[in-house]
């Protein structure tokens, strides 16, 4: 729970067992506060298609999330995304099992299972697994001749090995293949955890997905037998609750999984792209990816990817990586 809690707090203090709980709890309300402001969409427009109920629950999300993070900030208390994706899969598990379960079929039941399950277990891995740190010493500053390892990194045509070793503005750890500092699981995505990043991200769209599925169908039969007002209202709008959360989430997540396998396809890093202008590589500050047209100083200076190998080769290495043996 410690790590799960600290998962965005690495530079700051360790917290101590109370803060955690603290942290824990404060997360879970933000959750459950979340989710309750979503149920009462249904409530307040019981005529509209969900479809229609989408865009509303949407702003209804996200002014929560806003208040209860104001609300977090006032009374002075912390809270951990990685805990706020933990519960929210806990929540509609939960849901699933108490409510939707009786009404779906056996197996699609074990499906669903086993895929929150797996999403526990990825969501574990990564917030434990090496991201690929990399450990310096003075002898690298020394070989490349620079003051400090920032230096050394923005350098790194002199020292090779330190080459796509990048520093998160958040850890201040140095990663090699550093992608992009990840919030929601608490943790750098760098070369040895971005497969199981890919992996875990995949996980969740199918997972949340195969629960819009059930859900929808739950709510299908119960109109279609006539038994939807006999059902608790409260679970009914959990249901409705969970499921627009679960469309919300695939909707952006979809987006991000598909930049990701671009990125991949074309090899090039998330931290690369962002820190330049939209949509365009910030050649500029990376020298490995500056190109001379002549030999001559006074020529034109222009952007390539010398990590481009093809689109093949590119998947090929992202599959298998070659990590430096010298970290």
């Amino acid at each position: 729970m410690s790590r799960l809690a600290s998962g965005l707090q690495r530079p700051r203090r360790s917290l101590s067992p109370c803060e955690v709980l603290w942290c824990a709890l404060a997360s879970c309300g933000l959750v459950l506060f979340s989710q309750l402001a979503v149920a009462m969409v249904p409530r307040l427009f019981p005529s509209l298609y969900l479809l229609a109920m989408l865009p509303i629950a949407g702003l209804v999300l996200l002014a929560a999330i806003v208040l209860g993070r104001l609300w977090r900030r006032f009374i002075g208390v912390t809270a951990s995304a990685p805990l706020f994706v933990l519960f929210n899969i806990l929540l509609s598990w939960g849901v699933y099992i108490f409510v939707i379960r009786r009404k779906t079929s056996s197996l699609l039941d074990m499906l669903i299972n086993a895929e929150c399950a797996l999403l526990l277990w990825g969501f574990y891995r990564i917030l434990s697994c090496d991201p690929g740190i990399f450990a310096c010493d003075s002898s690298y500053l020394a070989e490349a001749g620079c003051k400090d390892f920032v230096e050394a990194i923005y350098t790194s045509e002199r020292l090779p090995m330190l080459s796509r070793v990048r520093q998160c503005t958040w850890c201040k750890a140095n990663i090699r293949g550093y992608d992009h500092h990840c919030p929601a699981f608490g943790t750098c995505i760098g070369q040895k955890n971005h497969r199981l990043f890919m992996a875990l991200l995949t996980g969740f769209v199918v997972a949340e997905s195969t629960y819009t599925m059930c859900s929808t169908k739950y709510i299908t039969i119960c109109i279609s037998s006539g038994t939807i007002k006999s059902e608790n209202p409260v679970s009914l709008n959990m249901v409705i609750s969970t499921m627009l959360f679960s469309i919300l989430q695939v909707l952006w997540q979809i987006v991000f999984l598909m930049w990701h396998i671009y990125c991949i396809c074309f090899n090039i890093k998330t931290y690369e792209w962002l820190k330049g202008q939209i949509f365009q590589i910030n050649w500029k500050k990376y020298p490995e990816f500056q190109m001379k047209e002549q030999p001559r100083s006074d020529s034109e200076v222009k952007s390539m990817n010398p990590y481009d190998k093809g689109m093949l080769c590119n998947i090929r290495d992202f599959l298998k990586p070659v990590l430096s043996t010298k970290t």
